[in-house]
């Protein structure tokens, strides 16, 4: 077996070399800079493969540098394995949950983790040849292969050669990191960048984090037949979700066999003598949970050291990452940022629209602002959570100047003939309007329906529209449509309804 090249890919199987002779092939050449570039691409996960490719396609003369992997985490370590991996355990569950649509598994379901697994691999390299330096560099783009560093305000050395650059964009992203847990330094945890290497079900499997990836990881664990501990914070899981929206999804982890524990500051762990791991509450709790691997799915840190900041006169902290105006500009004005390593909202699709809005700027002297974008995000569960708009927190504090419009999915055709009926969608408008500002919705089908939400906003599409817009029957998406015939049933008013109720009558004389 061919050892892997940097950074190390395992198993190493057919997939993952092919994985790698695409994202970081070992026989590339980086090529000799010719003259001065339009823009110098530092990073090539979403963000700076888009700005790339998007430069490049409009005539810039464009160089693109990545240290690890092409991709990033959305192809690597993110996106596109965990939706994979969950794909595989949303079959297990529906094969699992089949008598209660007249479907019985005769001798029971059995998941073949090392199949699934190996699924995962298989379409990740098939996905890979989009994001591959043979495709970029057939787009005209010189890709460099290795660690970048400013050496100046308008340049920047790789492999020992210096490019000069007009304009310059940072897109590092960033890299998991792990909260200050007594004793987790003494144990060997997972990451989401270790965690699809795995080629054997974990029996016992802890998972520290409520986030959307700790949360997603821990019903699919479970539906492989893990027994999986999910440790929280007191505000337990999706803090930044919808309340209840956060209880629907906690009470389905805990149907496929989640246990979760509201571990607060208190958490702490130490290594067995037989290499398991122990989880305790400091706090004085009792009960101690064992596991066999242990995933930490909180924290993400910027990448930003080692890239010479300081030279090119950009300030950066090591919590926020890259300092950026909201046109994306760094403390350097030739210098840009986008996706991970500058935003709060680390989304493969929000990294995508920052990049598009820095070619505007950048190379076209825009004046495109990152507020402006509408950005959505989803949780895949079952059901799934999505939302667009502020926060929950955010919208507590204006609730004052909001009207709210609730449709259960109990009331939803669709839903009801799928026995999915516990989600709903909540629209949020503008006090005494239709201009919608926010919506929740927790379905099996939220992250596509949310984008019907997003688009209407961006368009400026209000709901009362919305509700004149006709929907296929039947299908979830009548659920947003209803919401905006709830708006509509309050334009009328007691007046406007006593003045129809006479006109009506006057035409029956």
């Amino acid at each position: 077996m061919i050892d892997p090249a940097f950074p190390p890919l395992f198993p190493f199987d057919e997939h993952n070399q092919k994985l790698e002779s695409n994202v970081h092939p070992r026989d590339w050449v980086d090529p000799v800079p010719d003259g001065k570039y339009n823009l110098v691409v530092i990073g090539a996960g979403t963000a700076g493969l888009v700005a790339a490719a998007g430069s490049a396609g409009m005539g810039a003369k464009v160089a693109l540098i990545e240290r690890d992997l092409l991709g990033g985490d959305c192809l690597n370590v993110g996106c596109v394995p965990s939706k994979a991996i969950i794909a595989s355990a949303h079959a297990a569950a529906s094969a699992r949950d089949g008598a209660r649509f007249g479907v019985h598994v005769p001798e029971g379901v059995r998941v073949d983790f090392s199949a699934a697994m190996e699924r995962m691999r298989k379409l990740r390299a098939d996905i890979s040849p989009h994001d591959s330096a043979e495709r970029f560099r057939g787009l005209g783009i010189d890709v460099f292969m290795g660690a970048a560093r400013f050496t100046g305000v308008d340049s920047v050395k790789v492999n020992g050669q210096e490019l000069k650059f007009s304009k310059a964009v940072i897109a590092t992203g960033a890299r998991a990191s792990a909260p200050p847990i007594d004793g987790l330094d003494e144990v060997d945890y997972l990451t989401n960048e270790t965690l699809f290497s795995l080629t054997e079900l974990p029996r016992r499997f802890g998972i520290v984090g409520g986030g959307p990836v700790g949360v997603e990881m821990a019903q699919t664990f479970g539906r492989f037949g893990s027994e999986v501990t999910l440790f929280t914070t007191r505000s337990g899981i999706l803090p930044r979700e919808d309340p209840e929206g956060g209880r629907l999804v906690a009470d389905e982890l805990e149907r496929d066999g989640v246990t979760i524990k509201d571990s607060g500051a208190t958490l702490c762990v130490s290594k067995n003598d037989d290499g398991t791991i122990a989880l305790r509450d400091r706090a004085g709790a009792a009960d101690e949970v064992v596991v066999d691997q242990l995933l930490i799915a909180v924290g993400r840190a910027p990448n930003v050291n080692g890239l010479g900041l300081e030279e090119a006169g950009i300030e950066y902290d090591l919590k926020s990452g890259v300092q950026v105006d909201d046109h994306l500009r760094t403390t350097n004005r030739n210098v840009f940022a986008a996706g991970d390593v500058c935003s709060r909202f680390k989304f493969t699709h929000a990294a995508d629209f920052m990049a598009r809005n820095v070619i505007r700027n950048a190379l076209f002297g825009g004046r495109a602002r990152t507020s402006d974008l509408v950005i959505p995000w989803a949780t895949y569960t079952t059901p799934e959570l999505a939302h667009v708009g502020p926060t929950r927190d955010e919208l507590e504090r204006r609730k004052d100047d909001l009207d709210v419009y609730r449709v259960n999915l109990s009331g939803v055709d669709r839903a009801i003939l799928e026995g999915e009926t516990g989600g709903f969608v909540k629209i949020y408008t503008k006090k005494g309007k239709d201009r919608i500002v926010a919506a929740t919705i927790v379905s099996s089908h939220a992250g596509d329906l949310i984008s019907q939400v997003s688009q209407a906003m961006v368009a400026g599409v209000g709901l009362g529209k919305i509700g004149s817009t006709i929907s296929p029957y039947p299908t979830q998406g009548e659920a947003i449509r209803k919401a905006g015939d709830l708006y509509a049933r309050t334009r009328l008013t007691p007046f406007i309804a006593k003045l129809l109720k006479k006109w009506l009558e006057f035409r029956i004389r």
